[in-house]
């Protein structure tokens, strides 16, 4: 292993998937296809790995920038024998073909449900067998589209034909090429050099190594996948969903294996990166993005989305609720209906209740925000208490500014708080109110007006409307 390199083809527009994106850079389960194959790539053979982009080659390249990968445009897209050599440059070092003394696996950008075990079984195989080649083959029920494995009285692999130009007894095999190979480097490039493209599609196929290597004498070995569903790559709207559902699925069981609780796992939508404590409960109809990490004996309730957010242990998001970039210390509840949109922390105890908005805000330790509020670019102290209906008026046309609250205030009902603001420790402001200066520690803040009583003035106006209409 220690001489294992890896080239990764993603090049390919994706003509079947009809589409404008390049078919690397469609999501499955939250992350561009290409990176499962460059994951893989680099967890084989670290520090030496191509990856050959051609179709949208830049924005390929800008996905892939901050990866520890070489990458080789095929500008001229002439079939994936081509893209290999393309590959060649990158393993070509000062003292020479670096690659001579190096073994090759060449790995599709469009496999995501490809496993790092089936690609070590067939490292496995191809060194047990001593093969200068090495497929990696699956048998499949509706083989259409694939290359055919065409094998010899004796089970040796012989030839590979592709689909389009498979004869009909051939187009019946149904075992198939998965486009993953293992390949001696001493023997890959100078095969590659002498390809002919005399087939239906005129391009030179990677496929055709193994005739070559057939002719000159070397063994060409295969190892059959043992979940066919692992050599299936995605070339259609209907396989990338399906693509979808197997992930995601994967990705769920693995949670539950480490002590999670999915009550109607298949209507979770749950990204790879997510990790989930002990005994955390999660409801039916639930969201999880990105890198969330949600600690022990949490609960989240239905149709909550949850999007590169923090959970402490213990911590309850109750219906509804969507969490942003947040994070929320142990013992938290919010919701249901609440938004935590990104730059929020919530504190230990702390509650965010029905219809409440937060925006870059820190709510305090047993702070309490129960209905109705916006609380935006705002500091928030311990035990205090925030009426419905609160606001922090935070933007002025032209700069957003701070609301800090100091611990132990009181914020009655339906209360403006127009930034830049401080309310001092024990301070009280009574309902209605718009403050628009500070408030010392320990003070009572008004800001409305008076209120002034008429009595019979209503009685006196329905009756002078009643005349009006006669």
């Amino acid at each position: 292993m220690s001489r294992l390199a890896a080239i990764i083809l993603a090049a390919g527009q994706g003509i079947r998937m009809r589409s404008k994106l390049a078919k690397v850079l469609h999501p499955v389960c939250g992350r561009p296809m290409v990176h499962y194959a460059v994951d893989l790539a680099e967890s084989l053979a670290k520090g030496h790995v191509a990856v050959v982009v051609g179709y949208q080659a830049e924005r390929v390249k800008d996905l892939l920038a901050d990866r520890k990968v070489a990458l080789v445009e095929q500008a001229r897209r002439l079939g994936t024998g081509h893209a290999v050599v393309q590959a060649q440059a990158a393993f070509q070092g000062r003292g020479g073909n670096e690659w001579n003394g190096r073994r090759f696996v060449i790995l599709s950008g469009d496999t995501p449900l490809l496993t790092e075990a089936a690609v070590r079984a067939l490292l496995a195989t191809h060194e047990r067998e001593r093969a200068t080649v090495t497929l990696l083959t699956a048998h499949l029920d509706q083989p259409a589209g694939y290359g055919r494995i065409v094998r010899g009285r004796d089970g040796t692999v012989w030839r590979i034909i592709e689909d389009r130009d498979a004869t009909p007894a051939e187009r019946r095999l149904t075992e198939v090429n998965a486009g993953t190979y293992v390949v001696e480097g001493e023997f890959l490039f100078p095969a590659l050099a002498g390809l002919k493209s005399s087939n239906a599609q005129k391009e030179y196929y990677l496929t055709d190594i193994v005739e070559a290597a057939i002719r000159q004498g070397r063994k060409v070995a295969a190892y059959i996948a043992r979940d066919s569903i692992e050599a299936l790559g995605v070339n259609t709207r209907a396989e990338l969903a399906e693509a979808e559902r197997i992930l995601r699925d994967r990705v769920r069981r693995k949670l539950m294996e480490a002590g999670a609780t999915f009550l109607e796992p298949e209507t979770c939508f749950v990204d790879p990166e997510v990790r989930i404590g002990l005994d955390t409960v999660i409801h039916p109809h639930t969201t999880l993005e990105g890198r969330t990490i949600i600690g022990e004996d949490c609960v989240i309730r239905s149709h909550s989305r949850l999007v590169e957010s923090v959970l402490g242990d213990g911590v309850t998001v109750l219906d509804s609720c969507v969490i942003e970039g947040s994070r929320l210390e142990a013992e938290c509840t919010v919701g249901p209906f609440a938004h935590l949109r990104p730059g929020t922390i919530i504190k230990r105890g702390a509650k965010v209740g029905n219809f409440v908005e937060l925006k870059k805000t820190e709510l305090g330790p047993g702070a309490k925000a129960n209905h109705l509020s916006y609380l935006g670019d705002a500091q928030v102290g311990s035990r205090v208490n925030v009426g419905a209906g609160t606001i922090t008026c935070n933007y002025d046309g032209f700069d957003k500014h701070r609301t800090v609250i100091g611990d132990d205030v009181f914020v009655g009902s339906d209360v403006s708080l127009v930034a830049p603001v401080t309310i001092g420790r024990g301070a009280m402001i009574g309902a209605g109110s718009v403050v628009t200066e500070d408030v010392p520690a320990d003070a009572l803040a008004l800001g409305r007006a008076r209120q002034v009583v008429k009595p019979g003035w209503a009685k006196g106006m329905r009756e002078k409307m009643r005349k009006g209409k006669r």
